[in-house]
């Protein structure tokens, strides 16, 4: 099989363009300490930049106001965008609202378009998806939130944990057990839910990448839902639909998180670069040290190994659709937050204090890829995934397939009549 990774010289000039833009637009803006408000207020001017590129939403279809790029071309947009945690707002395909849009794009009716989808293309609206719970893990058929129909409303009841921009956002979409007697992948639907219904409690949480819970793009809350209720039309898809539609929804957002890994390791490989040829100690530089030529070199390497399976699961979406991806998708999400972790690591390590400090970038970017590992699946999860995919693929036998002296015998049996005829030409 081949793959076909290369794109056409138009698009090469959008990327140039893209590259100068995050260079000399966006990193500046990582250095002010700006509220959540403000940073909206900045990056309005620069996302209708964007949109004169034509680069706005690139991963939705034309009919939405998107390019409708194919997931390879996204992957190398991506890569460039990955490596400031602003820059995806900027050029309209940041989580969740991506993946909300993605949704509302496939199962929402023409009324819920109109109310929600479109007012979030355009960055008037912001959303949150609502769908992990504490204690669950990463197994959502042991979700309990609770929604029943009761008349023309349903009455939602439960507990949500880390739901992204929960506090920030203009409407939630809330996966809940709507079918308690289903099977359960059948249970669960999805409902949307405006923030400003009454019974909605919201706890700001802090983590690793922002412990004060003040970051101008990303919040996350521990959200409690009290006998909220919503229209019956608030029903996203049919009922009994949530886990398909969760599927649909994060197996492209888990590559897309792959390809701006790409992006933030790149940047964290440049900066052990610069410090390696800008530092001597004991003598010589650190660039003549064979640990960090060690490092640079496995470094290049694990980044090129993730780049080649990160574009080959977006052919391979691009080509066969996302579900016959699976293996692809799983085995990027948990190599890719690797090499991330592993290349932010060694970039730091030779700043030594000053990596460590906030002077640099690195140790912002070390916390947050840890999350890497975490959301959207944790590692163990994929790796399971993977080695099941591949399982499948191999019968038991009774003997070894490669046991040699079975081989042998069949080899005899196979080649007999020619040794026998060499034999008596000997």
């Amino acid at each position: 099989m081949a793959w076909d990774f290369s794109t056409e010289p138009e698009f090469e000039k959008k990327l140039a363009w893209v590259r100068e833009f995050v260079r000399e637009e966006i990193y500046p803006l990582e250095t002010l300490d700006l509220d959540h408000h403000t940073f909206r207020r900045l990056a309005r001017p620069l996302q209708q930049q964007v949109k004169e590129q034509g680069l706005w939403a690139a991963h939705l279809g034309p009919e939405l106001g998107g390019q409708g790029f194919g997931q390879v071309k996204l992957a190398l947009l991506h890569e460039i965008l990955g490596a400031s945690d602003l820059a995806p707002f900027v050029f309209g395909n940041h989580a969740p609202d991506s993946g909300n849009a993605e949704l509302l794009a496939l199962a929402g009716t023409p009324e819920q378009k109109e109310r929600w989808l479109y007012p979030l293309l355009e960055g008037e609206l912001l959303s949150a998806y609502a769908m992990t719970e504490p204690g669950t893990g990463s197994d959502p058929k042991q979700l309990t939130t609770s929604a029943r129909l009761e008349g023309d409303e349903w009455v939602i009841n439960g507990h949500k944990w880390f739901v992204g921009n929960a506090s920030r956002a203009d409407f939630h979409i809330v996966m809940a057990v709507t079918e308690p007697e289903a099977d359960p992948h059948h249970r669960m639907s999805m409902l949307i839910v405006p923030t400003s219904t009454p019974g909605i409690r919201m706890r700001e949480l802090g983590n690793m990448h922002a412990p004060d819970g003040r970051h101008p793009l990303w919040s996350h809350c521990e959200v409690f839902y009290e006998d909220v209720r919503v229209p019956r039309e608030n029903l996203l898809g049919g009922r009994g639909e949530g886990f398909v539609l969760a599927q649909k929804r994060l197996g492209p957002g888990r590559i897309h998180h792959a390809m701006r890994w790409l992006g933030v390791s790149r940047r964290a490989f440049d900066m052990l670069c610069e410090r390696a040829v800008s530092v001597s100690v004991h003598g010589s530089r650190l660039a003549d040290k064979q640990t960090i030529q060690n490092w640079v070199a496995d470094c290049a390497a694990q980044m090129e190994a993730a780049r080649l399976l990160t574009l080959q699961a977006a052919w391979r979406i691009d080509r066969y659709g996302a579900s016959n991806a699976r293996l692809d998708i799983s085995m990027i999400k948990y190599f890719g937050a690797a090499v991330m972790h592993d290349v932010i690591d060694k970039a730091l390590q030779v700043h030594g204090s000053l990596g460590f400090s906030t002077d640099m970038p690195l140790e912002q970017m070390y916390r947050w890829s840890r999350a890497a590992r975490i959301y959207d699946g944790p590692d163990e999860v994929h790796r399971v995934t993977v080695a099941k995919l591949l399982l499948r693929r191999y019968q038991p036998v009774e003997v070894p397939t490669e046991h040699v002296p079975t081989r042998r015998e069949a080899a005899l049996r196979r080649f007999q009549a020619q040794l026998e005829l060499l034999t008596e030409n000997m």
